[in-house]
């Protein structure tokens, strides 16, 4: 039985005639306050705002519209883990010293300083200084890039990375980075889906706008060296690296309001308006700068992915793997 099989019972599906209500133009609004200072410089291009620094590393927005979307997310993974921020067997209570790599908008070091007080210390970084100046007193924020060497090695007893699919040139040389500043015993542990859109009951169609973005993106990725799809190396990376207790779990990450369980449910819709609202965000740069896509293509392609969301008669579904990881004692 294959893996997509296994999850066939967690994705029902339900018949909803009223899809196109829950994906709104409005787009959601965040409370978060950004960090903003007359010193800081970014790029503008495709009407949108990106990071300057290490340009070209990361070709997404880092602006308000694209925050809202990341903060949008983090509840996403949230729920779809059934409420819980990690799944790796430590307790960031007992004076644990955590690193969140690729923190974005900082919302999972926050949301984990507001859960766990004891934390000694939680460090969120990124190329982006876009996290807000008000945290919980263990969190703080650094801007850095975690491909350059880690010039001065701290030891952790757990670090995250999430989400950070086309944004790395070398996994391995990270995930062995990760080791090198794990203390032994401790964990690290690692989110991405499976950058591959399937259905499980043939609903999905090849020619599918969704496919075509997921399928350009990926090209779009590999072009510049930087993966779309880390997800299926990365327990065979962290092997490799040296880690112990390697541990691949599979989560049903839907596309829209069609499953049948509430909380499938939930994070499908946000999923859909994910892919309604953050589809410009995703193929600006890449289809424009990399593929070479004219702007009347991009828009065309666009309004695809916008149409077959909220048309919702396709059953889109990602894998969403989590890789827990222990470095011996």
């Amino acid at each position: 039985m294959s893996n997509h099989d296994t999850l066939a019972s967690r994705a029902e599906v339900e018949v909803d005639n009223d899809l196109d209500s829950s994906y709104g133009g409005d787009g959601f609004s965040s409370a978060s306050t950004s960090l903003h200072s007359s010193v800081l410089k970014y790029e503008w291009k495709h009407g949108r705002r990106y990071h300057s620094y290490q340009s070209g590393s990361y070709n997404f927005p880092n602006d308000e519209r694209e925050q809202d979307r990341l903060d949008m997310i983090h509840h996403v993974f949230y729920r779809l883990l059934h409420d819980r921020l990690f799944l790796a067997p430590v307790d960031p209570d007992a004076g644990l010293r955590v690193l969140d790599i690729g923190t974005g908008t900082g919302l999972w070091a926050i949301h984990l300083g507001d859960e766990y007080p004891g934390a000694l210390e939680i460090v969120g970084n990124d190329l982006s200084p876009i996290q807000p100046q008000w945290t919980p007193p263990n969190v703080h924020f650094v801007v850095d890039d975690v491909e350059l060497d880690w010039a001065e090695p701290q030891l952790y007893d757990f670090i995250h990375c999430r989400y950070m699919a086309g944004g790395i040139k070398d996994w391995p040389r990270l995930i062995g980075q990760m080791f090198a500043n794990t203390k032994p015993g401790g964990w690290v542990e690692l989110h991405e889906t499976a950058n591959t859109l399937f259905s499980q009951d043939g609903s999905l169609q090849p020619d599918n706008a969704m496919v075509k973005m997921m399928d350009g993106l990926a090209e779009a990725c590999d072009k510049i060296g930087r993966t779309l799809d880390p997800a299926p190396s990365m327990k065979k990376w962290a092997e490799e690296a040296g880690f112990v207790n390697v541990k691949e779990q599979r989560f049903s990450l839907p596309i829209g309001s069609w499953p049948r369980d509430p909380r499938l449910k939930e994070v499908g819709t946000l999923m859909g308006i994910n892919f309604v609202e953050g589809v410009e965000a995703f193929t600006a740069a890449l289809f424009k700068d990399v593929l070479g896509w004219s702007q009347e293509e991009v828009a065309v392609l666009n309004a695809g992915v916008r149409s077959s969301v909220r048309k919702g008669d396709a059953h889109a579904m990602f894998d969403y793997l989590v890789i827990t990881s222990q470095r011996p004692e």
